[in-house]
């Protein structure tokens, strides 16, 4: 059984590339050899354009990489099938994402009953977890609201609850800060950091700069998909 402080994400020479239309390529992420341990709150620091969601993205399991490995609980990603890879995804992490990607047509309960669905709880007991996260996020008053129908840091707070539906190992959360105005980004700091270090998930956000990072109990920076220093990121 593993333990705080073992390894819960390993990537080695992990790397990305993609084909632009006349024929180049972009190494998005470039031999990147980092390990994410459980419990941890990480951050991965970078301008626009460093790789830090493509990076998300392969640690994640939404994308495959175009060489090297990840490790996830000690078990190559490259070895699983893609319905192995979403049912990891779906049971063992929560994602976090710069647009939220929320349901436009569905109200922000159900937002985060659809994410529970794949479960095989009751729908009664889809509505109490539903419900219950709506209110930490302090959100049970907009649950019958659409989306659209409430401010951009409700939305992203909802994007949060939602992530937290399945009871994740680790949460990827993508500037989780870049689009709300600064109150509403520290009580989502606040909870995030909450989430690390009462409930012990692991953590890692990814940001420009925006997200205060120095709250992190370890920061790593990117640069043209490269793991560099501090100083070489220009931070």
């Amino acid at each position: 059984m593993e333990t705080l402080g073992t390894t819960l994400i390993e990537t080695r020479e992990l790397t990305k590339v993609y084909l632009r239309k006349k024929g180049s390529q972009v190494k998005a992420v470039n031999e990147v050899n980092l390990k994410v341990h459980r419990g941890e709150f990480l951050a991965i620091v970078g301008r626009s354009g460093s790789g830090k969601t493509t990076l998300l993205n392969l640690i994640g399991a939404l994308d495959r990489p175009t060489s090297g490995t990840v490790m996830f609980e000690g078990k190559s990603l490259g070895d699983l099938s893609n319905r192995q890879l979403a049912l990891l995804r779906r049971q063992k992490v929560g994602f976090v994402f710069q647009t939220f990607n929320l349901l436009p047509a569905l109200t922000a309960l159900e937002n985060i009953e659809v994410a529970l669905a794949p479960t095989r709880i009751s729908s009664e007991e889809r509505r109490e977890k539903a419900t219950t996260l709506l209110d930490i996020f302090e959100l049970k008053d907009r649950a019958d609201h659409l989306p659209l129908e409430i401010s951009v840091g409700q939305r992203q707070k909802l994007a949060i609850a939602r992530a937290l539906a399945s009871d994740p190992i680790l949460i990827l959360a993508d500037e989780p800060t870049g689009e709300i105005d600064p109150i509403t980004g520290k009580e989502i700091v606040t909870k995030l950091v909450e989430l690390n270090r009462r409930h012990n998930v692991t953590l890692v956000v990814a940001s420009h700069g925006t997200f205060p990072y120095n709250l992190a109990k370890r920061v790593v920076f990117l640069r043209d998909g490269k793991l560099v220093s501090q100083e070489e990121a220009g931070y």
